[in-house]
């Protein structure tokens, strides 16, 4: 039988290997219009499972850290959004950033200081600063804590945070990337919407 605990990021499944939040409905409609104009393999490094790792490793900093929930989910799934490739790609969080603004200033659907948060997350986080505000800094964190998948090892001096620089953190995150671990919402809710296109 599923156990669930309520956390300020939702419902936690507590039989889970590792923690499954739910969260996802609310990012889907984004992810349609995401979908349209997204150039790459979604099952690229730079894809969903990226995406998904990258949200997950987010919420579990931000549990011990704190941050904006917002910024730190829609983060994940904007900072990669416009690569043109998979390799060296200057620009693209800028790109992302202009693509958060675009789907979201019009719609209203965040306030001005979360967009701002959001809009500097995604324009900065190849940058390698570790100075932001602590959402900023979770954002880049859950990025940096995924990058064994393309066989870097981060530099405890660029990650911003004392949990992301936590062995627990540290050992989580980089076993799920050596095995190119894919959260299961990702197969179940967000592929539909990349390949139902």
């Amino acid at each position: 039988m599923l156990s669930f605990r309520k956390t300020n990021l939702g419902l936690l499944n507590q039989n889970a290997a590792t923690p499954i939040f739910i969260y996802m409905t609310s990012l889907e409609p984004l992810l349609f219009e995401i979908a349209a104009q997204y150039r790459l393999d979604p099952y690229g490094v730079h894809g969903l499972s990226h995406w998904g790792r990258v949200l997950e490793n987010g919420l579990r900093l931000a549990e011990t850290e704190g941050g904006d929930i917002t910024v730190i989910r829609l983060f994940a799934i904007f900072h990669d959004a416009c690569r043109y490739n998979q390799s060296r790609d200057p620009g693209h969080g800028a790109r992302g950033a202009v693509l958060a603004e675009k789907l979201l200033g019009c719609l209203s659907l965040v306030t001005q200081r979360k967009l701002d948060l959001l809009t500097l997350a995604c324009r900065e986080h190849t940058d390698g600063k570790t100075d932001a505000d602590l959402s900023v800094r979770i954002c880049w964190d859950s990025d940096r804590r995924d990058l064994a998948r393309v066989s870097i090892m981060p530099n405890p001096s660029y990650l911003c945070t004392k949990t992301a620089r936590a062995e627990e953190m540290i050992d989580w995150a980089n076993q799920r990337e050596i095995n190119n671990f894919s959260p299961p919402f990702v197969k179940s809710c967000w592929n539909p919407l990349f390949f139902g296109k």
